[in-house]
């Protein structure tokens, strides 16, 4: 099931038809009082999530699923209009897993939920690995820093799981916005900078582990 949160009822039933001539379920909703009702009913495998709300901001809805330990590891796919790149790091920080700006191709949208969902699939249980103090846990997906829990984002977490799966191998920057975020960002590679000075931060001294290769990409 695909949920859909968009308050122009012809883009929502534009979208809710395209997903389910694709062969997936799903439902519209234009207010998030609405989405977040069923949403406590019925988890989706995915929401397709607008940022103008007339009652609640999409990026506060998209804090509260990723703050939720029942909602969390759902994909979202914010769709808005607001397509400056702040507004897409914005939401990716956030934890969005990718990004459509209207006015946009329901081709390119169907493309972007499959890909979405093949990356989001279900993972080994004993998925876990370890690195010099840092512990990750695909399975609960909660890191561990020394045995302490860090707090960090749904793209920090699949950035650093990828880092460490390919620790010791230079990883090239298009490369892990490919695999991060499942296409190639035309002159917005800003994101992935962002992400990786934030999950630094957040590391903390551990963050010195992932050594940036001048005009190549990243390491651990």
């Amino acid at each position: 099931m695909i949920y859909c949160v968009e308050d122009d009822e012809g883009i929502r039933d534009l979208i809710t038809y395209a997903v389910k001539s694709a062969g997936f379920e799903a439902e519209g909703f234009e207010s998030a009082s609405d989405f977040e009702k069923r949403l406590g009913e019925r988890l989706p495998s995915m929401v397709l999530l607008d940022i103008m709300l007339p009652d609640k901001d999409g990026i506060a809805i998209l804090k509260d699923i990723r703050n939720n330990d029942t909602t969390k590891n759902v994909p979202v796919i914010m769709i808005t209009a607001k397509g400056t790149e702040s507004d897409k790091v914005k939401g990716f920080e956030y934890g969005a897993d990718d990004y459509v700006t209207k006015p946009f191709g329901v081709m390119e949208l169907i493309s972007r939920i499959k890909a979405v969902l093949r990356r989001s699939g279900p993972q080994a249980s004993s998925d876990i690995i370890e690195y010099k103090g840092i512990i990750l846990d695909n399975q609960s997906r909660n890191v561990k820093v020394d045995g302490k829990d860090i707090a960090i984002t749904f793209k920090e977490f699949e950035l650093l799981k990828y880092l460490l799966k390919n620790k010791g191998t230079v990883v090239p920057r298009e490369v892990l916005l490919e695999k991060i975020w499942g296409y190639h960002f035309e002159g917005e590679s800003r994101t992935l900078d962002v992400h990786i000075g934030s999950l630094r931060h957040k590391l903390g001294e551990k963050g010195k582990c992932i050594e940036t290769i001048r005009n190549v990409g990243y390491k651990i």
